[in-house]
């Protein structure tokens, strides 16, 4: 039995016309196949499977006057809810996903919060095996499979978490930040390489860590040179 105080009433009612706008944009767009998309089945392979089995949650975030370090400790705190919900074992959770929704971030606003948020907790959440994805309507991530394709464009801001996949490896290896992309390709090896189901991804994981560290390594010796010569 549930119980709504009216003051719970007004925030439903505030809130349904965003949670109905990300449901049905689930359902029609991430769920289904898109000509432009450069490749078979759905815009996120996952969430078919996850409809089906209604493991998405949505949540309704209002951070108008927030800074972005405010939003950050949100977005932590839903991370945490979600690894403690269950099913927390990945394989088991695979897929279960966070849809955090911000209406009240502006559009001209949401390349620096929205994007900003996403990129600053990123490195932690892959260390903790898991990922997240920035969506609004001027995101310029483009589709893996079809440059022109812009797959994370929804119609209101939004945040997603989720279990990290075997499939998420190009998402790491093509951080312009090497320091950063030997984070991500260590995190993800440590999640994997015990049971990685594809020797093609692991080989290529490797392979990218290998370059990301000998790039480093010529870098930072540039780097002591350039001190070298101005001393």
């Amino acid at each position: 039995m549930q119980l709504y105080t009216p003051i719970e009433i007004d925030t439903i009612q505030q809130d349904i016309q965003y949670l109905v706008e990300v449901k049905e944009w689930v359902k029609n767009f991430l769920a289904k196949p898109h000509p432009d998309l450069g490749r078979r089945g759905a815009v996120c392979p996952f969430v078919p499977q996850s409809l089906k089995s209604n493991s998405i949650r949505i949540a309704v975030i209002h951070a108008k006057n927030l800074q972005p370090q405010q939003i950050e400790e949100i977005v932590k705190n839903y991370r945490d809810k979600f690894l403690e919900m269950e099913p927390r074992d990945r394989e088991a959770a695979i897929n279960k996903a966070f849809l955090l929704i911000f209406p009240d971030i502006a559009l001209e606003d949401a390349a620096t919060l929205i994007d900003g948020v996403q990129q600053k907790l990123k490195p932690v959440f892959v260390e903790q095996g898991l990922m997240i994805g920035e969506f609004h309507k001027l995101t310029e991530t483009r589709g893996l499979h079809n440059p022109n394709f812009y797959p994370l464009r929804s119609p209101v801001p939004l945040l997603a978490i989720r279990f990290m996949v075997e499939s998420d490896l190009p998402f790491l290896v093509n951080a312009d930040n090497l320091h950063l992309r030997i984070r991500y390709l260590e995190a993800y090896l440590r999640h994997f390489e015990t049971q990685m189901k594809d020797e093609t991804k692991l080989k290529t994981a490797y392979q990218a860590l290998i370059l990301a560290r000998e790039a480093l390594a010529k870098e930072n010796l540039a780097d002591l040179d350039s001190e070298f010569l101005v001393v």
